[in-house]
């Protein structure tokens, strides 16, 4: 478990560095899925394919070459992120949440929210 630790802490400055060139809205599911598997309340396996696709996400290694394959390149990450999302759902707490946007409000502090005007 040891290992572990220091691995998150090479995957936190990954994910932040992603998140600065990505963006708010793109790093919002992706620290969501951090603080899920930071959690407690997570089991150990679940905590683990957290870690596995959000390594996969933020390493320069790819299955589908996003350089050679543009759109389609993307579309591994993407996909392996909501299907995360989709199957880690039932721990996203509004804890969980305060603390991802906590983190985009110290990322992005010159965000602004949008109100639609109908």
């Amino acid at each position: 478990m040891n290992i572990f630790r220091l691995n998150n802490d090479a995957l936190w400055e990954g994910i932040r560095d992603w998140s600065l060139k990505a963006g708010r809205s793109a790093a919002r599911p992706v620290l969501l899925m951090w603080y899920v598997m930071r959690s407690d309340k997570t089991p150990r396996k679940d905590k683990l394919a957290i870690f596995g696709s959000l390594a996969y996400l933020i390493l320069p290694i790819d299955l589908l070459d996003a350089h050679r394959l543009p759109v389609v390149g993307w579309l591994d990450e993407a996909v392996s992120l909501a299907v995360l999302i989709r199957k880690m759902s039932k721990y996203i707490t509004p804890e969980t949440q305060a603390k991802a946007e906590a983190q985009l409000d110290k990322w992005f502090p010159e965000y602004t929210k949008y109100e639609i005007v109908e």
